[in-house]
Parts: structure tokens; sequence; C-alpha cells
């Protein structure tokens, strides 16, 4: 008589617990962002307090074309009267530096930006340039 051994007693069920890992470190990640989503203030910090009332100055922009026109701001101005336009916006007195921004064309020549930049200087402002046009 043959005695069969029964197969399914023989076979050693596993649960393949490689994936599982991988699943739990993801779901850790998402709940620690999760957490700090939903409350911003997590980290505490103290910010130093002004002892008066600072402002910074806004920014003078000066536009100048291919053309060699001038604008202060939207608003043309000539090159002669370019000192008197920015002295309306620039105080010498002031305690803070304003900034004059230069825009220029990128044909434009170097030597009208150096000019509003000299201006600029002498009533007492910061100066930056920045070129527009085609590269």
């Amino acid at each position: 008589m043959s005695y069969r051994k029964n197969k399914w007693r023989d076979n050693h069920t596993e649960v393949d617990t490689g994936p599982l890992n991988d699943i739990l470190f993801i779901l850790l990640m998402f709940f620690l962002m999760i957490s700090t989503l939903a409350n911003p203030n997590v980290i505490k910090m103290s910010v130093p307090n002004a002892k008066s009332d600072t402002k910074q100055k806004q920014s003078v922009v000066v536009s100048v074309d291919k053309n060699k026109t001038f604008y202060v701001g939207s608003k043309r101005i000539a090159e002669d009267s370019l000192e008197s336009a920015l002295r309306k916006y620039i105080n010498e007195g002031d305690s803070i530096k304003p900034a004059v921004v230069i825009n220029a064309d990128s044909t434009t020549d170097w030597g009208e930006v150096v000019k509003v930049m000299k201006v600029a200087r002498r009533l007492g402002a910061t100066t930056s340039a920045t070129v527009t046009g085609k590269e």
C-alpha cells in the first residue's frame, strides 16, 4: 500500500516582507511631510524687533532705448533734464540710500547708461543696470 504524502502539509508558506519595508518608509515620509504642512509654525524662532520704523526707499527705474530716449518711470524726459527728474525721487539728506535701476536696450550705447549712473551717484543713490533685448 502506498502512502501518499500530503503536498499541502509539506509546503511552507511564507510572506515576502521585502516590499513591506518600502511601503512603511513611504508612509512614514508621507505622514512627516503632512504633519509639517498642517502646522507651519513647528519651529519657533525669535525674530529681532526694530527700534524704529524703518522703511526702504522705493527704487527709481530709468529706461534708455536704442534711440537714446530717457524715461524715468513711464515719463519721457530729455537728456538735459535727467538730473532734475531724478532729484524729485532722490533726496540727498535721507539716511537711506535710494536705488536707481537702469533698464537699457541691448543696442544702446553704454555711454548713455554711464551718464545715468553718474547723475544717480552724484545725487547719492546706488545704481544697477539691466540689459533687455535679444541674445
